[in-house]
């Protein structure tokens, strides 16, 4: 199970990458609180999707080989992205709003799933 699961959180993280690359302007537009960030800056965001990418394919490359190291990896940006996105939530004081939603379901909680999934997986197919 925890290998289908970090193949899917790949796999939206793949397809996250994809939307932010090809649809920035949509992107920006559409997804609740990233205009709130500010101007929307291409570059920037073109550098998150391949954040993205690379979490994903990693998360995936896992999945399916059963490589804890580097689903540590893949995991790693976006646990350390989904706490982010909890200390800007503490900071605009916590509110339950759409945007809050957004975050909980489409940052951290694929996050951490796919965290305590890599976690979860044995070493002992990993050559030392």
């Amino acid at each position: 199970m925890r290998n289908l699961l970090m193949i899917g959180i790949g796999g939206l993280s793949v397809m996250t990458a994809a939307y932010m690359w090809s649809a920035t302007q949509h992107w920006y537009d559409t997804i609740p609180g990233v205009s709130f960030t500010g101007p929307l800056n291409s570059h920037f965001a073109k550098d998150v999707a391949l954040a993205y990418l690379t979490s994903g394919v990693a998360l995936i490359w896992a999945g399916v080989k059963q490589d804890r190291y580097i689903g540590l990896f893949g995991a790693g940006w976006l646990a350390l992205h989904a706490l982010f996105h909890i200390w800007i939530w503490v900071h605009r004081g916590a509110p339950v709003d759409l945007v809050a939603l957004v975050n909980l379901t489409g940052i951290q909680l694929p996050a951490f799933i796919g965290l305590a999934s890599a976690i979860s997986l044995t070493s002992e197919k990993v050559k030392t």
